[in-house]
Protein backbone atom coordinates (compact mmCIF):
# COMPACT_ATOMS: atom_id res chain seq x y z
CA UNK A 1 0.00 0.00 0.00
CA UNK A 2 1.15 2.91 -1.16
CA UNK A 3 -1.32 5.29 0.87
CA UNK A 4 -3.01 7.03 -1.94
CA UNK A 5 -6.72 6.72 -2.63
CA UNK A 6 -7.72 3.65 -5.14
CA UNK A 7 -11.25 4.02 -7.04
CA UNK A 8 -14.05 2.10 -5.28
CA UNK A 9 -11.73 2.53 -1.74
CA UNK A 10 -11.74 5.59 -0.19
CA UNK A 11 -11.33 3.88 3.42
CA UNK A 12 -8.29 6.09 3.96
CA UNK A 13 -10.74 9.59 2.97
CA UNK A 14 -13.37 8.43 5.90
CA UNK A 15 -10.15 7.89 8.32
CA UNK A 16 -8.88 11.70 7.29
CA UNK A 17 -12.02 12.62 8.17
CA UNK A 18 -13.20 11.18 11.17
CA UNK A 19 -9.03 12.37 12.54
CA UNK A 20 -9.32 15.33 11.41
CA UNK A 21 -12.56 17.46 10.30
CA UNK A 22 -14.59 19.20 12.56
CA UNK A 23 -17.87 18.62 11.13
CA UNK A 24 -21.61 21.34 11.73
CA UNK A 25 -23.71 20.69 13.76
CA UNK A 26 -23.25 16.79 14.53
CA UNK A 27 -21.86 15.70 17.71
CA UNK A 28 -18.66 13.70 17.30
CA UNK A 29 -18.63 10.83 19.95
CA UNK A 30 -19.98 8.68 17.81
CA UNK A 31 -17.18 8.67 15.50
CA UNK A 32 -14.95 7.26 17.91
CA UNK A 33 -16.49 3.84 17.15
CA UNK A 34 -18.39 4.70 14.07
CA UNK A 35 -17.55 6.09 10.18
CA UNK A 36 -18.94 9.76 9.83
CA UNK A 37 -20.40 9.96 6.79
CA UNK A 38 -18.34 11.19 3.50
CA UNK A 39 -20.62 12.09 0.30
CA UNK A 40 -18.91 11.63 -2.62
CA UNK A 41 -20.45 12.01 -5.88
CA UNK A 42 -24.00 13.42 -6.76
CA UNK A 43 -26.47 13.47 -9.52
CA UNK A 44 -29.62 15.07 -10.41
CA UNK A 45 -31.11 14.78 -7.17
CA UNK A 46 -29.49 11.89 -6.10
CA UNK A 47 -25.72 11.72 -3.98
CA UNK A 48 -23.87 8.64 -3.26
CA UNK A 49 -22.24 8.06 0.64
CA UNK A 50 -18.66 6.18 0.80
CA UNK A 51 -20.60 3.04 0.96
CA UNK A 52 -21.93 3.46 -2.33
CA UNK A 53 -25.16 3.70 -0.76
CA UNK A 54 -27.91 5.99 -2.91
CA UNK A 55 -29.89 8.91 -1.11
CA UNK A 56 -32.83 10.79 -2.39
CA UNK A 57 -31.69 14.23 -1.49
CA UNK A 58 -34.81 15.88 -0.29
CA UNK A 59 -33.17 18.65 1.56
CA UNK A 60 -31.00 20.22 -1.40
CA UNK A 61 -27.72 19.53 0.61
CA UNK A 62 -28.89 19.30 3.98
CA UNK A 63 -29.23 23.03 4.14
CA UNK A 64 -31.35 24.49 0.73
CA UNK A 65 -29.20 25.26 -1.39
CA UNK A 66 -28.59 22.81 -4.40
CA UNK A 67 -31.92 24.44 -5.65
CA UNK A 68 -30.89 22.86 -9.94
CA UNK A 69 -29.65 19.70 -8.60
CA UNK A 70 -25.80 18.06 -9.16
CA UNK A 71 -23.86 17.97 -11.78
CA UNK A 72 -24.53 20.48 -13.86
CA UNK A 73 -21.55 20.28 -16.26
CA UNK A 74 -22.82 23.98 -17.03
CA UNK A 75 -22.09 25.55 -13.95
CA UNK A 76 -19.04 24.02 -13.48
CA UNK A 77 -17.74 24.76 -16.98
CA UNK A 78 -18.78 28.49 -16.73
CA UNK A 79 -16.81 28.77 -13.56
CA UNK A 80 -13.82 26.70 -14.74
CA UNK A 81 -13.81 29.33 -17.74
CA UNK A 82 -14.02 32.47 -15.31
CA UNK A 83 -11.17 31.10 -12.86
CA UNK A 84 -8.75 30.85 -16.59
CA UNK A 85 -10.20 34.72 -17.52
CA UNK A 86 -9.82 36.40 -13.89
CA UNK A 87 -10.72 34.48 -10.34
CA UNK A 88 -10.16 37.10 -7.73
CA UNK A 89 -9.89 41.10 -7.60
CA UNK A 90 -11.02 42.73 -4.93
CA UNK A 91 -14.94 44.35 -4.75
CA UNK A 92 -13.58 47.88 -5.01
CA UNK A 93 -13.04 47.14 -8.09
CA UNK A 94 -15.78 45.26 -10.63
CA UNK A 95 -15.97 42.23 -12.90
CA UNK A 96 -17.66 41.26 -15.70
CA UNK A 97 -19.64 38.32 -14.15
CA UNK A 98 -20.46 40.00 -11.27
CA UNK A 99 -22.25 43.66 -13.30
CA UNK A 100 -24.02 40.80 -15.70
CA UNK A 101 -25.50 38.89 -12.46
CA UNK A 102 -26.29 42.15 -11.08
CA UNK A 103 -28.49 43.36 -13.81
CA UNK A 104 -30.16 39.63 -14.49
CA UNK A 105 -30.56 39.51 -10.62
CA UNK A 106 -32.01 42.97 -10.55
CA UNK A 107 -34.64 42.22 -13.50
CA UNK A 108 -36.03 40.02 -11.15
CA UNK A 109 -36.62 43.00 -8.00
CA UNK A 110 -38.65 45.64 -8.88
CA UNK A 111 -37.77 48.33 -7.18
CA UNK A 112 -34.47 47.53 -6.00
CA UNK A 113 -31.26 48.57 -7.71
CA UNK A 114 -27.87 47.87 -5.95
CA UNK A 115 -26.00 45.10 -5.04
CA UNK A 116 -23.51 44.16 -3.08
CA UNK A 117 -21.57 40.88 -2.60
CA UNK A 118 -20.17 38.77 -0.02
CA UNK A 119 -20.07 35.01 0.95
CA UNK A 120 -22.92 33.76 3.13
CA UNK A 121 -26.28 34.26 4.75
CA UNK A 122 -24.57 35.39 8.18
CA UNK A 123 -22.22 37.64 6.53
CA UNK A 124 -25.03 39.50 4.00
CA UNK A 125 -27.30 40.27 6.73
CA UNK A 126 -24.18 41.57 8.91
CA UNK A 127 -24.05 43.88 6.03
CA UNK A 128 -27.43 45.05 6.55
CA UNK A 129 -27.38 45.67 9.90
CA UNK A 130 -24.32 47.94 9.46
CA UNK A 131 -25.75 49.51 7.12
CA UNK A 132 -28.65 50.63 9.12
CA UNK A 133 -26.65 51.64 12.13
CA UNK A 134 -24.41 53.64 9.66
CA UNK A 135 -27.68 55.10 8.55
CA UNK A 136 -28.57 56.11 12.08
CA UNK A 137 -25.81 57.72 12.92
CA UNK A 138 -25.64 59.95 9.62
CA UNK A 139 -29.42 60.61 9.42
CA UNK A 140 -30.70 60.10 13.02
CA UNK A 141 -27.76 61.35 15.17
CA UNK A 142 -27.05 57.49 16.71
CA UNK A 143 -30.70 57.46 17.46
CA UNK A 144 -32.27 55.16 15.43
CA UNK A 145 -30.18 51.87 15.84
CA UNK A 146 -32.07 48.94 16.57
CA UNK A 147 -33.19 46.19 14.56
CA UNK A 148 -36.50 44.06 15.47
CA UNK A 149 -36.22 40.17 14.62
CA UNK A 150 -39.01 37.80 15.17
CA UNK A 151 -39.09 34.88 17.37
CA UNK A 152 -38.39 31.48 15.69
CA UNK A 153 -36.69 33.43 12.81
CA UNK A 154 -32.91 32.81 12.11
CA UNK A 155 -30.02 35.10 10.07
CA UNK A 156 -26.73 33.81 10.90
CA UNK A 157 -24.25 31.97 13.11
CA UNK A 158 -21.97 35.25 13.81
CA UNK A 159 -22.65 36.95 17.03
CA UNK A 160 -24.21 39.87 15.20
CA UNK A 161 -26.40 37.40 13.33
CA UNK A 162 -26.80 35.35 16.65
CA UNK A 163 -28.16 38.48 18.24
CA UNK A 164 -31.07 38.94 15.82
CA UNK A 165 -31.72 35.49 15.98
CA UNK A 166 -35.48 33.88 17.65
CA UNK A 167 -33.88 30.89 18.13
CA UNK A 168 -33.14 29.95 21.66
CA UNK A 169 -31.51 26.76 21.53
CA UNK A 170 -29.24 27.77 18.59
CA UNK A 171 -27.62 31.41 20.32
CA UNK A 172 -27.65 29.29 23.90
CA UNK A 173 -24.01 29.15 25.31
CA UNK A 174 -23.25 32.12 22.75
CA UNK A 175 -23.95 35.16 24.41
CA UNK A 176 -23.73 37.95 26.00
CA UNK A 177 -24.95 39.05 22.27
CA UNK A 178 -25.11 42.93 21.19
CA UNK A 179 -26.87 45.16 22.13
CA UNK A 180 -29.90 46.89 19.95
CA UNK A 181 -31.39 43.63 18.78
CA UNK A 182 -34.97 43.62 19.66
CA UNK A 183 -37.29 40.33 19.60
CA UNK A 184 -40.96 40.35 18.18
CA UNK A 185 -43.64 37.51 18.15
CA UNK A 186 -44.02 34.96 15.63
CA UNK A 187 -46.72 34.75 13.19
CA UNK A 188 -47.30 31.12 13.69
CA UNK A 189 -51.04 30.79 13.63
CA UNK A 190 -51.04 26.78 14.49
CA UNK A 191 -49.01 28.17 17.69
CA UNK A 192 -51.54 30.80 18.25
CA UNK A 193 -51.08 33.72 20.48
CA UNK A 194 -53.97 35.52 20.40
CA UNK A 195 -57.54 33.81 20.08
CA UNK A 196 -58.02 34.64 16.33
CA UNK A 197 -57.85 33.01 13.06
CA UNK A 198 -57.00 33.31 9.46
CA UNK A 199 -56.66 36.91 8.67
CA UNK A 200 -57.69 38.45 11.53
CA UNK A 201 -54.33 36.63 13.42
CA UNK A 202 -52.29 37.77 10.25
CA UNK A 203 -52.82 41.47 11.03
CA UNK A 204 -53.06 41.00 15.34
CA UNK A 205 -49.42 39.25 14.79
CA UNK A 206 -48.55 42.37 13.01
CA UNK A 207 -49.93 44.94 15.32
CA UNK A 208 -47.84 42.77 17.63
CA UNK A 209 -44.71 44.40 15.86
CA UNK A 210 -46.47 47.82 16.35
CA UNK A 211 -46.64 47.08 20.30
CA UNK A 212 -42.80 46.35 20.41
CA UNK A 213 -42.29 49.78 18.43
CA UNK A 214 -43.62 51.87 20.29
CA UNK A 215 -42.84 50.35 23.68
CA UNK A 216 -39.11 50.63 22.60
CA UNK A 217 -39.49 53.90 20.96
CA UNK A 218 -40.33 54.49 17.49
CA UNK A 219 -37.28 56.86 17.13
CA UNK A 220 -34.77 54.58 18.54
CA UNK A 221 -35.92 51.54 15.54
CA UNK A 222 -34.28 51.34 12.13
CA UNK A 223 -35.43 48.51 10.79
CA UNK A 224 -37.28 45.26 10.84
CA UNK A 225 -35.52 41.92 10.09
CA UNK A 226 -38.11 38.78 9.04
CA UNK A 227 -37.50 35.58 6.88
CA UNK A 228 -40.85 35.60 4.68
CA UNK A 229 -41.13 32.14 5.13
CA UNK A 230 -39.45 31.35 8.67
CA UNK A 231 -37.10 28.04 7.99
CA UNK A 232 -35.33 26.60 10.73
CA UNK A 233 -37.78 27.44 13.07
CA UNK A 234 -40.97 25.26 11.47
CA UNK A 235 -41.35 26.42 8.06
CA UNK A 236 -43.83 28.81 9.12
CA UNK A 237 -45.91 30.29 6.18
CA UNK A 238 -47.25 33.70 7.10
CA UNK A 239 -51.39 34.18 7.73
CA UNK A 240 -53.16 36.59 5.79
CA UNK A 241 -53.15 40.06 6.44
CA UNK A 242 -50.28 39.42 7.94
CA UNK A 243 -47.53 41.30 5.67
CA UNK A 244 -49.82 43.96 4.09
CA UNK A 245 -49.55 45.04 7.91
CA UNK A 246 -46.23 44.52 8.26
CA UNK A 247 -45.61 47.20 5.33
CA UNK A 248 -47.64 49.80 6.84
CA UNK A 249 -46.12 49.81 10.46
CA UNK A 250 -42.77 50.17 8.73
CA UNK A 251 -43.82 53.36 6.37
CA UNK A 252 -45.67 54.39 9.09
CA UNK A 253 -42.64 54.54 11.85
CA UNK A 254 -39.79 55.24 8.46
CA UNK A 255 -38.44 51.51 9.54
CA UNK A 256 -36.44 49.47 7.34
CA UNK A 257 -37.64 46.89 5.99
CA UNK A 258 -35.23 44.50 5.98
CA UNK A 259 -36.24 40.58 4.47
CA UNK A 260 -34.21 37.70 4.67
CA UNK A 261 -34.39 35.23 1.63
CA UNK A 262 -30.96 33.16 2.65
CA UNK A 263 -33.44 30.38 2.20
CA UNK A 264 -36.65 31.40 0.37
CA UNK A 265 -34.93 33.39 -2.66
CA UNK A 266 -33.92 31.95 -6.17
CA UNK A 267 -37.19 30.06 -6.45
CA UNK A 268 -37.63 28.02 -3.36
CA UNK A 269 -41.58 29.21 -3.19
CA UNK A 270 -42.08 28.77 -6.63
CA UNK A 271 -41.72 32.55 -7.62
CA UNK A 272 -37.80 34.66 -7.54
CA UNK A 273 -38.17 35.58 -4.14
CA UNK A 274 -40.51 34.16 -0.99
CA UNK A 275 -41.68 38.29 -0.63
CA UNK A 276 -43.06 38.31 -3.97
CA UNK A 277 -46.15 36.10 -2.38
CA UNK A 278 -46.90 38.54 -0.32
CA UNK A 279 -46.97 42.32 -2.12
CA UNK A 280 -44.00 43.30 -0.21
CA UNK A 281 -41.75 46.47 -0.98
CA UNK A 282 -38.65 45.72 1.07
CA UNK A 283 -36.05 48.28 1.77
CA UNK A 284 -33.37 45.66 1.68
CA UNK A 285 -33.15 42.01 0.76
CA UNK A 286 -30.26 39.25 1.79
CA UNK A 287 -30.05 36.29 -0.50
CA UNK A 288 -27.54 33.17 -0.21
CA UNK A 289 -27.78 29.41 -0.40
CA UNK A 290 -30.00 29.07 -3.95
CA UNK A 291 -28.00 31.78 -5.44
CA UNK A 292 -25.77 29.35 -7.30
CA UNK A 293 -26.87 26.36 -6.23
CA UNK A 294 -23.94 25.39 -4.15
CA UNK A 295 -21.64 25.42 -7.04
CA UNK A 296 -19.62 28.64 -5.95
CA UNK A 297 -19.96 30.86 -2.94
CA UNK A 298 -21.91 34.01 -3.49
CA UNK A 299 -24.33 35.94 -0.86
CA UNK A 300 -26.10 38.86 -1.71
CA UNK A 301 -27.32 42.11 -0.12
CA UNK A 302 -29.61 44.06 -2.46
CA UNK A 303 -31.24 47.37 -1.61
CA UNK A 304 -33.16 50.50 -3.10
CA UNK A 305 -31.74 53.58 -4.87
CA UNK A 306 -32.58 55.53 -1.74
CA UNK A 307 -30.40 53.07 0.58
CA UNK A 308 -27.35 53.57 -1.40
CA UNK A 309 -27.90 57.62 -2.14
CA UNK A 310 -27.60 57.58 2.03
CA UNK A 311 -23.79 56.82 1.35
CA UNK A 312 -22.61 59.29 -0.87
CA UNK A 313 -24.80 62.50 -0.28
CA UNK A 314 -21.65 64.12 1.23
CA UNK A 315 -18.37 63.18 -0.92
CA UNK A 316 -16.28 65.77 1.28
CA UNK A 317 -16.85 63.95 4.32
CA UNK A 318 -13.96 60.56 4.48
CA UNK A 319 -16.48 58.92 6.61
CA UNK A 320 -19.56 58.97 4.01
CA UNK A 321 -19.68 55.89 2.23
CA UNK A 322 -20.51 52.13 3.64
CA UNK A 323 -16.50 51.41 4.79
CA UNK A 324 -16.34 47.66 4.40
CA UNK A 325 -14.94 44.77 2.46
CA UNK A 326 -15.99 41.21 2.13
CA UNK A 327 -12.85 39.90 1.12
CA UNK A 328 -14.25 36.77 -0.97
CA UNK A 329 -17.13 39.11 -2.29
CA UNK A 330 -14.41 39.65 -4.89
CA UNK A 331 -14.38 36.14 -6.63
CA UNK A 332 -15.68 35.72 -9.61
CA UNK A 333 -16.97 31.96 -9.52
CA UNK A 334 -20.14 33.15 -7.60
CA UNK A 335 -21.81 35.53 -9.89
CA UNK A 336 -20.82 33.16 -13.16
CA UNK A 337 -22.23 30.32 -11.38
CA UNK A 338 -25.13 32.54 -10.34
CA UNK A 339 -25.89 33.63 -13.70
CA UNK A 340 -25.74 29.97 -15.44
CA UNK A 341 -28.17 28.98 -12.40
CA UNK A 342 -30.41 31.26 -13.28
CA UNK A 343 -30.77 30.26 -16.66
CA UNK A 344 -30.98 27.06 -16.32
CA UNK A 345 -33.84 27.78 -13.53
CA UNK A 346 -36.37 30.19 -16.64
CA UNK A 347 -35.36 27.84 -19.35
CA UNK A 348 -35.77 24.86 -17.93
CA UNK A 349 -39.57 26.10 -16.64
CA UNK A 350 -38.12 25.56 -12.74
CA UNK A 351 -40.21 27.97 -10.90
CA UNK A 352 -43.78 26.39 -12.84
CA UNK A 353 -42.38 23.19 -11.60
CA UNK A 354 -41.52 24.17 -8.30
CA UNK A 355 -45.06 25.50 -7.67
CA UNK A 356 -46.24 22.36 -9.39
CA UNK A 357 -44.61 19.45 -7.23
CA UNK A 358 -45.18 21.69 -3.72
CA UNK A 359 -48.88 21.43 -4.31
CA UNK A 360 -48.16 17.30 -4.95
CA UNK A 361 -46.12 17.73 -1.61
CA UNK A 362 -48.34 19.24 -0.10
CA UNK A 363 -51.37 17.41 -1.02
CA UNK A 364 -49.30 14.12 0.02
CA UNK A 365 -47.96 15.39 3.09
CA UNK A 366 -51.98 16.26 3.90
CA UNK A 367 -53.15 12.51 2.92
CA UNK A 368 -50.00 11.46 5.31
CA UNK A 369 -51.82 13.41 8.17
CA UNK A 370 -55.71 11.67 7.43
CA UNK A 371 -53.46 8.18 8.03
CA UNK A 372 -51.01 9.15 10.99
CA UNK A 373 -52.30 11.31 13.74
CA UNK A 374 -48.62 12.41 15.01
CA UNK A 375 -49.10 14.67 12.12
CA UNK A 376 -50.22 17.93 13.66
CA UNK A 377 -50.22 20.48 10.82
CA UNK A 378 -49.06 21.14 7.67
CA UNK A 379 -47.28 24.52 5.80
CA UNK A 380 -45.73 25.09 2.77
CA UNK A 381 -44.54 27.30 0.06
CA UNK A 382 -43.49 26.13 -3.28
CA UNK A 383 -40.94 23.27 -2.95
CA UNK A 384 -40.39 24.23 0.87
CA UNK A 385 -42.35 22.26 3.16
CA UNK A 386 -43.01 21.21 6.55
CA UNK A 387 -44.82 18.99 9.11
CA UNK A 388 -45.41 19.40 12.55
CA UNK A 389 -45.16 16.24 14.43
CA UNK A 390 -47.51 16.31 18.13
CA UNK A 391 -48.24 13.94 20.34
CA UNK A 392 -51.65 15.07 20.27
CA UNK A 393 -53.99 17.02 18.05
CA UNK A 394 -56.15 17.97 20.57
CA UNK A 395 -53.91 19.99 23.01
CA UNK A 396 -51.06 20.29 20.20
CA UNK A 397 -48.32 18.83 22.57
CA UNK A 398 -45.42 19.15 20.75
CA UNK A 399 -43.24 15.43 19.84
CA UNK A 400 -40.16 14.63 21.74
CA UNK A 401 -37.55 15.60 19.44
CA UNK A 402 -35.46 12.22 19.66
CA UNK A 403 -38.87 11.09 18.10
CA UNK A 404 -38.86 13.10 15.35
CA UNK A 405 -35.45 12.35 14.68
CA UNK A 406 -36.49 8.98 14.67
CA UNK A 407 -38.07 9.73 11.55
CA UNK A 408 -35.23 11.51 10.04
CA UNK A 409 -33.05 8.33 10.82
CA UNK A 410 -35.85 6.04 9.54
CA UNK A 411 -35.81 7.63 6.36
CA UNK A 412 -32.50 7.77 5.66
CA UNK A 413 -31.68 4.30 6.20
CA UNK A 414 -34.44 4.03 3.57
CA UNK A 415 -31.89 5.93 1.45
CA UNK A 416 -33.95 9.21 1.87
CA UNK A 417 -32.59 12.51 2.88
CA UNK A 418 -35.04 14.57 4.84
CA UNK A 419 -34.59 17.63 7.98
CA UNK A 420 -35.85 18.37 11.08
CA UNK A 421 -35.83 21.60 13.08
CA UNK A 422 -32.88 21.17 15.19
CA UNK A 423 -31.19 22.40 18.55
CA UNK A 424 -33.32 25.48 17.25
CA UNK A 425 -36.19 26.03 20.15
CA UNK A 426 -36.49 24.69 23.14
CA UNK A 427 -39.21 22.05 23.10
CA UNK A 428 -40.25 22.67 19.84
CA UNK A 429 -37.76 20.78 17.70
CA UNK A 430 -40.44 18.95 15.86
CA UNK A 431 -41.09 20.15 12.52
CA UNK A 432 -39.85 17.61 9.48
CA UNK A 433 -38.24 19.54 6.47
CA UNK A 434 -38.37 19.26 3.05
CA UNK A 435 -36.83 21.39 0.55
CA UNK A 436 -36.31 19.23 -2.61
CA UNK A 437 -34.51 20.68 -5.76
CA UNK A 438 -36.51 22.94 -7.97
CA UNK A 439 -35.64 19.97 -11.11
CA UNK A 440 -37.99 17.22 -8.80
CA UNK A 441 -41.04 14.92 -10.78
CA UNK A 442 -43.50 13.50 -9.33
CA UNK A 443 -41.88 9.74 -8.85
CA UNK A 444 -39.62 11.59 -6.47
CA UNK A 445 -42.28 13.92 -4.40
CA UNK A 446 -44.00 10.55 -4.06
CA UNK A 447 -40.99 8.86 -3.13
CA UNK A 448 -40.41 11.11 -0.50
CA UNK A 449 -43.80 11.15 1.20
CA UNK A 450 -43.69 7.36 0.66
CA UNK A 451 -40.48 6.87 2.97
CA UNK A 452 -42.05 8.98 5.83
CA UNK A 453 -45.03 7.30 5.23
CA UNK A 454 -43.35 4.22 6.02
CA UNK A 455 -41.11 5.72 8.62
CA UNK A 456 -43.95 6.60 10.52
CA UNK A 457 -45.76 3.06 10.47
CA UNK A 458 -42.69 1.79 11.55
CA UNK A 459 -42.32 3.93 14.78
CA UNK A 460 -45.99 4.80 15.59
CA UNK A 461 -47.87 1.90 13.87
CA UNK A 462 -50.80 2.49 11.38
Amino acid sequence: MDGGIRENDISRIVDLDRDHIWHHLIQHKPFETGEPRVIVEGKGMRVWDQRGKEHLDAVSGGVWTVNVGYGRESIANAVRDQLIKLNFFAGAAGSIPSALFAEKLLEKMPGLSRVYYCNSGSEANEKAFKMVRQIAHKRYGGQKFKVLYRDRDYHGTTIGALSAGGQDERNAQYGPFAPGFVRVPHCLEYRAQWDLSGEAYGQRAADAIEEVILAEGPDTVGALCLEPVTAGGGVITPPEGYWERVQEICKKYDILLHIDEVVCGIGRTGIWFGYQNYGVKPDMVTMAKGVASGYAAIACLVTTEQVFNMFKDDASDPMNYFRDISTFGGCTAGPAAALENMRIIEDEGLLQNTLNMGERMVENLNALSEKHAVIGDVRGAGLFCGAELVKDRASKEPEDEKMVQAVVADCMAQGVVIGATNRSLPGLNNTLCFSPALIAKPDDIDHITDAVDEALTRIYGT
